[in-house]
């Protein structure tokens, strides 16, 4: 108990926090996207599962973040599924599903999309993370469990705005694409040839965001004949 009465243990547990807090809003619609398919009990669910599994997989993934981060070409493969799951996302969200096997399935579908999204989108976040924790495994793990309704509250709102706004999705899409790019760009073999927060950096950025939504989009007309018979 000696640790809850130093100051560096609460400094260090609101910064955690607040970290979380920010960087909670890409993975809100992320898991948005995937359980917006799904009728209202399942969403839960996989809002659920998919955030609490998403949180004890980044803190494990936080444990060897550094030395993660120095493996050639990772980012790479990482960014390259975040655009293959934004396209997926946004082509494949409006299918009903009533048969309850495959209800089932769209249930174990969204919580394993929540997974790989949210593992890919935290190879960056966890390092200012462990920072923070600056070692102490039970501050992070106390930090990442707050996150937990943090991140619920915000994809369930999310998936009422996309319910009311249709164009939310698409923004979503392309919040992902953006993410995905961001996250090639900066592979250790890719970053020198383009800088961080350079123009090039940008660039590929939106460049990323663009394809994810314009293939989504080719995607969905393509399929909309069909899902119609």
């Amino acid at each position: 108990m000696e640790m809850l009465s130093s100051p560096q243990f609460w400094l260090g547990l609101g910064q955690i926090i607040w970290i979380n807090i920010i960087l909670s809003g890409d993975n809100a619609v992320v898991i948005a996207l995937a359980a917006r398919g799904l009728d209202p009990k399942r969403q839960k669910q996989a809002i659920f599962w998919g955030t609490a599994a998403a949180v004890v997989l980044r803190v494990v993934l936080t444990v060897v973040a550094v030395k993660l981060m120095q493996l050639p070409w990772l980012q790479l493969i990482g960014g390259l599924l975040l655009l293959w799951i934004g396209v997926q996302l946004l082509n494949g969200g409006d299918d009903d599903e009533s048969d309850k096997g495959e209800a089932k399935g769209g249930l174990l579908a969204a919580i394993r999309t929540i997974l790989v999204a949210d593992l890919v989108m935290s190879l960056d976040n966890v390092i200012g993370v462990a920072a923070a924790a600056n070692g102490n495994l039970t501050l992070l793990v106390i930090g990442l469990l707050i996150a937990i309704p943090i991140v619920v509250f915000g994809s369930t709102l999310m998936i009422k705005l996309m319910g009311r706004f249709p164009a939310i999705v698409t923004l979503g899409a392309a919040l992902i694409g953006w993410v995905g790019a961001e996250t090639i760009v900066s592979d250790k073999m890719i970053e020198p040839l383009v800088p961080h927060h350079s123009v090039g950096f940008y660039a590929a950025a939106a460049l990323g965001a663009v394809l994810v939504v314009l293939t989504g989009k080719y995607l969905q007309r393509r399929n909309a004949p069909a899902s119609a018979d």
